[in-house]
């Protein structure tokens, strides 16, 4: 592992990519991984690489709509376990939720080797802090959080390919999905089906982004470390009416306005 130092103002960026890196040289990632990873870092730097405030919006509104759900569940791709997969695994405590492992170049190696990993992240979490305000078992939240991915027995209809495979435990009977780093044809399939879903997606202008029910215009740590505060000091949330057209013109209008003042 290179080292990179305290005082590099990338730091984390760099480690990120590193993250990115190892996990391919793992293969645990399809070849397009980095391209899908530096497609996303871009669109941050165009945020300034903050929370702006249309997606602290949505962050507000997804947790208010996670809260009501009947079933959530977390969907989640190479890059989002590598890379926030220890966020997701609290949040999932958090929620009582599960997380799917669901792969848009699936193969029975690259699940399994994601699903290993996550066990050992959520190890890691079960044993580290629980988050202010939680009230409860943590570790026991934690290790009881249900790992799917490795025996799809579900497919999402209108959807082609490996990534209409799922489980019926988890995407398939879920009344909402939160997926980072979401595709567009899954996300309109999931919608089709009547399923609410809330996308991470730092590219306004996908059609993922387009397409999802609440979207969240951020890095993915981030909208995960903003959810799990909603979720733990705000638990009686209400949904909206919520226009996702219209928060997805104001993050537009974010990346102008720090475009124009840098």
């Amino acid at each position: 592992m290179v080292e990179i130092p305290e005082s590099h103002p990338r730091k984390r960026s760099l480690l990120s990519r590193q993250k990115i890196v190892e996990g391919s040289l793992r293969g645990l990632l399809a070849e397009s991984a980095m391209i899908a990873h530096g497609r996303g870092e871009a669109f941050d730097y165009l945020l300034g690489e903050r929370t702006t405030e249309s997606a602290g919006s949505a962050i507000r509104e997804a947790a208010a709509r996670l809260t009501a759900a009947n079933h959530p569940v977390i969907s989640v791709n190479g890059n989002t376990v590598l890379l926030a997969g220890k966020r997701a695994l609290r949040l999932a405590a958090v929620l009582g939720c599960a997380v799917e492992v669901n792969l848009y170049y699936r193969s029975p190696e690259r699940v399994n080797g994601l699903l290993a990993l996550l066990e050992e992240q959520r190890t890691l979490v079960s044993n580290g802090d629980e988050p202010q305000g939680f009230e409860g078992d943590w570790r026991k939240s934690v290790m009881g959080v249900t790992l799917l991915g490795g025996s799809p027995n579900f497919r999402i209809e209108g959807l082609e390919g490996p990534r209409s495979q799922c489980t019926e435990e988890g995407i398939g009977s879920a009344d909402l999905i939160l997926v980072p780093l979401e595709d567009g044809d899954r996300c309109e399939a999931l919608v089709n089906l009547g399923k609410q879903v809330v996308v991470i997606d730092l590219n306004p202008l996908s059609r993922s982004s387009k397409m999802a029910t609440v979207t969240i215009v951020d890095e993915v740590s981030r909208a995960f470390e903003g959810i799990l505060s909603e979720l733990v000091t705000n638990p009686n949330c209400i949904p909206t009416e919520w226009d996702n057209a219209s928060a997805l013109r104001e993050s537009l209008v974010e990346i102008a306005e720090y475009l124009e003042s840098n």
